[in-house]
């Protein structure tokens, strides 16, 4: 897995809609506690960039018609997001996707609708900002936005203009925007029932929300409805859909919920590392192990060095338990299948 960390200051990265782009590996030197602005890919003149310091990773594509943004980060860094896309350009923000309920993806929605001028909704405009009279258009999967709604992790709920109006409940959705299609895509159970990922098809990025974390184990909260196996569809998607230029480098590059921008090789390398710590606490729950002594057998151990962490939020012993639990669930139909393919969806 590419490990690299970009150097260069932020003045650099975002002086230029042309700059170069963001290289497969690269992650952006946070400094100041300001969010960051990157440069990942585009076409003509149309660009997507990556802001990071918000919480989670947020994608913006910036084109002629407006800005897209993928995620509006936590709430308390609002003003930060909003300074660092002021720097990039002037253009008011048409759509925001969420690709999550969580609130380091969405938290910022209530500060950012307010700034720029409300939700648009079919039955007219938003707030009336000064920005954007019109209003954004705010998009998530009905069971994001029915999280936001009702929040099954004891926080209270949105405000009721920070919740998606514009959802859905099939499998993919598509927005044309900025000369491009882009593809909005759900695999059901994965971090909750609610997450998606965004396709620029022209752009060739992948916003991938939390199906893709560089920095830790897969996060699954199986209250709101998650599994580790709808994260690893959605890692098998992502593979499929990109394409490297040359040897595994340079080609499509996917946005990470949180982490270093990657190319297909560094999405299978997470895929095949949750799979085969998948694969091995199958194994353990099928001898009728208890959690203990799957805990105590250190499934992860090659793996912690990169995606290990005894404190925090998200430590290995919560993912080891969390997939136990998982596993132990009744299921339906044919047992979890490896994964560890390129094939067709």
């Amino acid at each position: 897995m590419s490990t690299g960390k970009g150097s260069l200051a932020v003045a650099t990265l975002v002086a230029l809609l042309g700059a170069a782009p963001l290289a497969a590996g690269q992650e952006p030197q946070r400094q100041s506690g300001d969010v960051q602005a990157m440069f990942v890919q585009g076409f003509n003149t149309t660009k997507v960039y990556m802001l990071v310091g918000g919480g989670a990773n947020i994608t913006a594509q910036i084109g002629d018609d407006g800005v897209l943004l993928v995620d509006t980060g936590n709430a308390a860094a609002s003003a930060k997001v909003l300074a660092a896309l002021r720097r990039l350009t002037d253009k008011p923000v048409r759509y925001i996707i969420n690709t999550s309920s969580d609130r380091e993806h969405s938290g910022g929605n209530e500060n950012i609708l307010k700034a720029i001028g409300g939700q648009k909704t079919a039955q007219g405009g938003g707030g009336g900002g000064v920005e954007n009279p019109n209003g954004a258009m705010l998009v998530a999967h009905q069971n994001a936005a029915n999280r936001m709604a009702d929040p099954t992790d004891k926080l209270p709920a949105y405000a009721d203009d920070a919740v998606p109006k514009d959802t859905f409940i099939t499998e993919n959705k598509f927005i044309y925007f900025n000369g491009e299609p882009i593809e909005l895509w759900s695999h059901g159970a994965a971090r909750t029932d609610g997450e998606i990922l965004v396709f620029f098809r022209r752009s060739d990025v992948i916003a991938a929300g939390d199906f893709l974390d560089t920095d830790a184990y897969p996060v699954v909260d199986m209250e709101a409805g998650g599994s580790l196996q709808g994260v690893l569809d959605g890692l098998n998607h992502i593979v499929t859909l990109a394409v490297p230029r040359f040897n595994q480098i340079d080609g499509t590059r996917v946005v990470p919920g949180h982490g270093f921008v990657c190319n297909q090789s560094d999405v299978a390398e997470v895929r095949d590392m949750a799979t085969i710590v998948r694969d091995r606490i199958q194994d353990m729950v099928g001898k009728k192990l208890t959690v203990e002594q799957v805990k105590a057998a250190r499934p992860t151990l090659d793996f912690d060095p990169l995606f290990g962490a005894t404190t925090g939020p998200w430590t290995t012993t919560a993912f080891i338990e969390t997939v136990y639990a998982d596993l132990k669930k009744p299921r339906k139909g044919p047992p979890p299948q490896s994964g560890l393919n390129f094939g067709a969806r």
